[in-house]
């Protein structure tokens, strides 16, 4: 809020404490660039999204930050391990919310309120999903079709 309120400039980049090699596993366990990607493309291969998986490292085998231990971001880890998802997590979890609040819309027609949200969500999936096409993770042609996205998140769960 500073920076939208005040004439201060804010503050940029996260400030995690750096670690070395020596704390990149629990205890005697210490896991190598290898192992940790390893571990997380099986989490993926599972079901799990990145934000699961790197909790689940995190809690589980100790890895601390995933980017510091392997030297690049989760899903990159990912792609190089061969598992791509096709479309983000990030708009996956708002599909999932949009095709949740059309739900009760469907019951409860007279909920201005979610009609409201509903209309933000999907403000928010055209922004992003115009972001990743321009960055190429998406096909230029895709594009946001609610129906489609019932189906997309019913083969998620």
């Amino acid at each position: 809020m500073a920076k939208m309120h005040s004439k201060k400039k804010g503050k940029s980049k996260s400030r995690k404490p750096i670690l070395d090699s020596s704390e990149f596993g629990k205890g005697s366990e210490k896991l190598s660039k290898d192992e940790i990607a390893e571990l997380a493309a099986n989490y993926a291969r599972q079901g799990m999204g990145p934000a699961l998986i790197g909790e689940r490292l995190k809690k589980d085998h100790g890895v601390k930050y995933v980017k510091q231990a392997t030297g690049s971001r989760l899903v990159k880890v990912l792609e190089s391990k061969g598992v791509k998802a096709d479309i983000p997590q990030d708009m996956r979890d708002l599909m999932t919310k949009a095709v949740r609040v059309r739900r009760h819309l469907a019951k409860n027609n007279q909920d201005v309120y979610s009609r409201v949200r509903l209309i933000r969500i999907e403000s928010k999936l055209l922004r992003l999903s115009r972001y990743y096409k321009s960055r190429g993770v998406l096909p230029s042609k895709w594009k946001y079709d609610p129906q489609q996205a019932e189906l997309i998140v019913k083969g998620k769960a």
